[in-house]
């Protein structure tokens, strides 16, 4: 059994997706496809819906609405060759769109976009790419079903835009999958959404359709997972900041969810989660080159280089603070936490000087004003001070390797030192895969090719 979740961008790309899958059923696979929305769809609907619940000008709905019934309805002719198959998505598609534009009016009319209403708008992207999907797999003579990620049974909490599945889940969606599946259909699952269990749509987080993949492949008991992308594979680098970057053949788990979490944007944070339990390979593999094997993700690591990967994340800030002489620094630690918690700022990264009583930690720089509040409105005499510094970048040195042995921090921080980059902050977790630090944003890129340079991972 296979099974992929794929990104699709236009009416070709979409049409080369459904010839891979009619290459693979034919050869007696089972396949199950996750589909996440067209390419950029999804930054729009966030813009749009901020801009129209800010503006509240109906005008703005109808030329978004109708940008996006050009792009998928032109997407869908150039993809579907049968026009009866044609016909009946287009039609699908005006369904959709039709809900979406109601959504819009709601929040143009109130002035208002809570988290819930900007769930249900940033999942159409999804919900409009599924149909289409399916569509092509019809129009190429594979029996196939389009689904919600609610309909393929994720059944998630309500925190919106970060939800996670309920207890139990992976049993409801065995129900809805592999009666399908065992009926010879290839299932459509709309990726990076599911709902409640009163039937709301949630969101899993940007990037969630990795997620939704590993969710189903876990609970069908998959044989492997495909992640289908735009490279050949993970990069020991950003292609785009270090040239020489190379594919990694083989990742652990463990590596896998660090590069995720500091920054590597091809996988969701939390994609792996699901299938450590089950011990499922997952594959990352080219759209491009399909029959390239990729970066196989398992249980065990390869240790033969002590540093697998350098990741970035660009969009951070740095906020240092001081507690009071009188208080412990667990104490400014737990109301600062409690605090940010509160709000849901995220942190990313946490460094502590119990002497000075001082915590510095990074958050996501588009949380950095509600973090700033958070801090502000701390009751009690219990921070003395804080500023915070907008102009930095976080950096992941990730591997297994580095696990018992000794040098590899100063290897790095030689490597910056020569280069004459500064190092603002420094944290290293207990598992001892991976070193990561704060530098200043104009340091960043030259930071990241140091080190790449330094363990020669450079492509040979």
């Amino acid at each position: 059994m296979k099974f992929g979740g794929v990104a699709v961008a236009d009416g070709q790309r979409i049409r080369r997706v459904g010839e891979l899958v009619r290459r693979f059923k034919s050869e007696a696979h089972e396949i199950v496809v996750v589909t996440s929305a067209l390419s950029g769809v999804t930054d729009l609907l966030f813009k749009n819906a901020e801009r129209i619940a800010t503006e509240t000008k109906t005008e703005l709905i109808e030329e978004f609405v109708e940008e996006l019934r050009r792009r998928h309805v032109r997407a869908a002719e150039e993809a579907i060759d049968d026009k009866d198959v044609l016909n009946s998505v287009i039609n699908e598609l005006e369904r959709r769109l039709g809900d979406l534009e109601k959504a819009l009016r709601g929040i143009c009319l109130l002035g208002e976009l809570t988290k819930r209403s900007l769930d249900y708008i940033t999942s159409s992207g999804e919900r409009l790419s599924a149909p289409l999907l399916a569509g092509v797999l019809e129009s190429l003579r594979i029996n196939s079903v389009h689904l919600t990620g609610g309909e393929a049974g994720i059944i998630t909490n309500d925190d919106f835009g970060n939800a996670q599945p309920v207890d139990g889940v992976e049993s409801i969606i065995a129900g809805r999958i592999l009666p399908l599946l065992r009926e010879g259909q290839v299932p459509v699952v709309a990726g990076y959404i599911g709902e409640t269990e009163s039937g709301v749509v949630t969101t899993l987080g940007r990037g969630g359709s990795d997620y939704t993949a590993t969710i189903i492949g876990a609970a069908i008991k998959a044989d492997e997972i495909w992640l289908w992308k735009d490279t050949e594979g993970i990069m020991t680098a950003d292609p785009r900041i270090v040239p020489n970057a190379c594919k990694i053949p083989t990742l652990s788990y463990v590596e896998a969810m660090e590069l995720s979490y500091f920054g590597a944007s091809i996988l969701h944070p939390r994609a792996m989660l699901p299938v450590i339990r089950n011990e499922i390979p997952v594959r990352v593999k080219n759209l491009c080159d399909p029959d390239d094997e990729g970066t196989l993700i398992w249980k065990e690591p390869e240790r033969e280089r002590v540093v697998k990967a350098i990741t970035l994340i660009k969009d951070v800030a740095i906020i240092n603070v001081a507690g009071t002489g009188i208080t412990s620094i667990s104490d400014v630690a737990a109301r600062v936490f409690s605090s940010l918690a509160a709000k849901n700022v995220n942190i990313i990264m946490v460094s502590q000087g119990s002497s000075e009583r001082t915590i510095s930690i990074v958050v996501d720089g588009a949380q950095l004003r509600e973090a700033l509040d958070a801090l502000r409105n701390m009751n009690g005499n219990v921070i003395k001070d804080f500023y915070f510094n907008p102009d930095v970048c976080a950096i992941g040195v990730v591997g297994a390797g580095m696990a018992g042995t000794p040098g590899v921090a100063g290897r790095v921080f030689s490597a910056l030192g020569e280069r004459g980059i500064s190092i603002i902050m420094i944290a290293q977790g207990s598992s001892e895969y991976n070193i990561s630090f704060v530098v200043r944003k104009d340091d960043a890129y030259e930071a990241v090719r140091a080190i790449h340079d330094a363990f020669g991972l450079a492509q040979k």
